[in-house]
């Protein structure tokens, strides 16, 4: 849940916001775990064109040139409302730097998302001429939510955008009524369908979507939207603790994209989603952040991302408790460790025909040792490795989060193999003493030991020849 700090809300000058290395947008601290690290060089990242469409199979995005896109996303989400465009160009730099190509942003913020009750800017500007009201869309709030959208294009970045989250603005939705809900949507709708880097994504701690009423309003922003942004994708933020879009069967057929949520082991949502009979391209919107919530070190964020990407999904973001509100100190806590892993997961699928792999879930691949599928529990407890599959058995990866030897069905594979550890830590690899193997039989895999970091987690990367 995406709760700010009460104490986090103090606002400074005009001054001091304008400075970038200096500047403090909130106060509050953070644990020691959210480390700062050198950033990792991205070896494998390209520019995409937009808009972005849905495959033809509807398992993953593809830019305006069909090529698959797979979502780096960061969380931004009180970016119009905390930092000023200077320091928005700033962050928006350093995340393509470290391989992201994709930030969520809340159109409007409260101080639900880290911004202040009243939803104005740290140097006052409010969103709407009256308090509250719909109908009165300020200009000068806008323009500088569309200057930094057009920055994160400029960047090569597309903005998730939340037209109004309803963690914090369900009252002024009830308060303004469906008619004028629907209206403010055929505004964003027409103001936001040029701008081509983006994808609409209502919700957000979604808790009463079930509530009739509740789920009308946000259905009808969305409706206006499409009224006069008929091009642009939408998806749909539900609730915590775990949720995927399609379980709101209202939004069926209005949504393009399935975002999952969730604070559990991530494989047990995505793998829902990804086997659905009408399935979408499923997308991880959010899990633990760095710092935040069920968060217990690195190895949290590493597992929820390799379970993400190795169970069908067409990306996913992170996030960083300092950096999804812009707290006190938020610019020495951008090359976290969490970024940097960010980028060593980047590297390792981006380079790979990720968007051709199928889901090991009936354990056709990788046969013994991989561990207990559980949907509940902590991310730090769960020990199953997932795995998968090109079609044409050129290419295998498991995520293997604990000291656990797997048996792998050798023959799934399309010609000789040569097998790889790859350590999610520093991205690097090891070669498996004995490669490259026959394709046949089972062969048992066991990690090198502990990892860079002392961990015992280890990517295994089977190619054929």
């Amino acid at each position: 849940m995406r709760l700010a700090t009460p104490t986090a809300l103090a606002v400074l000058s005009l001054g001091a916001i304008l400075s970038i290395t200096g500047c403090s947008v909130h106060g509050g601290g953070g644990p020691a775990s959210v480390e700062t690290a050198p950033p990792a060089k991205p070896t494998a990242t390209r520019d995409a064109t937009f808009p972005l469409a849905v495959s033809a199979n509807r398992r993953y995005l593809v830019d305006h040139r069909k090529r698959p896109f797979l979502i780096v996303g960061d969380s931004p989400q009180a970016m119009f409302v905390n930092v000023s465009v200077e320091q928005a160009r700033h962050f928006l730099i350093n995340r393509r730097a470290a391989s992201f190509n994709t930030v969520w942003v809340n159109l409007l913020s409260d101080d639900y998302t880290g911004g202040r009750p009243d939803g104005t800017t740290y140097d006052g500007i409010p969103p709407f001429r009256r308090q509250g009201d719909l109908a009165t869309p300020n200009e000068a709030y806008f323009a500088r939510a569309d200057e930094m959208i057009r920055l994160a294009a400029k960047n090569g970045m597309a903005v998730f955008l939340d037209p109004i989250e309803t963690g914090g603005w369900l009252k002024v939705l009830h308060n303004n009524g469906l008619s004028k809900a629907y209206a403010f949507g055929r505004y964003l709708g027409s103001r936001y369908r040029r701008f081509p880097n983006i994808v609409w994504m209502s919700g957000n701690d979604f808790q009463t979507w079930r509530a009739p009423s509740d789920d009308a309003l946000a259905l009808a922003v969305a409706r206006g939207i499409k009224a006069t942004d008929p091009q642009h994708l939408q998806t749909l933020e539900l609730d915590y603790v775990d949720s995927g879009s399609q379980e709101d069967s209202k939004w069926r057929g209005r949504i393009s994209l399935d975002a999952a949520y969730s604070y559990l082991p991530t494989f047990a949502r995505i793998l829902k989603e990804y086997n659905r009979d009408e399935h979408l391209p499923v997308f991880m919107v959010e899990a633990n952040y760095e710092g935040e919530h069920d968060y217990t070190g690195p190895m949290t964020l590493r597992r929820q991302e390799y379970w993400t990407l190795l169970s069908g999904a067409t990306g996913q973001f992170y996030g960083n408790k300092y950096t999804w509100q812009f707290l006190d100190d938020w610019q020495a806590h951008l090359d976290t460790i969490g970024s940097r892993q960010m980028t060593y997961v980047t590297n390792l699928f981006m380079r790979r025909p990720w968007f051709d792999l199928v889901p090991d879930d009936n354990h056709s691949v990788v046969v013994s040792g991989y561990g207990s599928y559980s949907p509940n529990g902590t991310v730090q407890d769960a020990n199953y490795v997932t795995a998968a599959r090109t079609r044409d058995g050129r290419l295998v990866m498991a995520y293997v989060p604990e000291t656990q030897t797997i048996g792998v069905d050798m023959s799934k594979l399309a010609g000789r193999v040569r097998a790889r550890w790859y350590d999610p830590t520093n991205g690097r690899y090891r070669t498996v003493s004995g490669s490259p193997f026959d394709n046949a039989g089972t062969h048992r895999f066991s990690p090198p030991g502990k990892n860079a970091d002392g961990d015992a987690d280890w990517v295994l990367v089977l190619t054929a020849a």
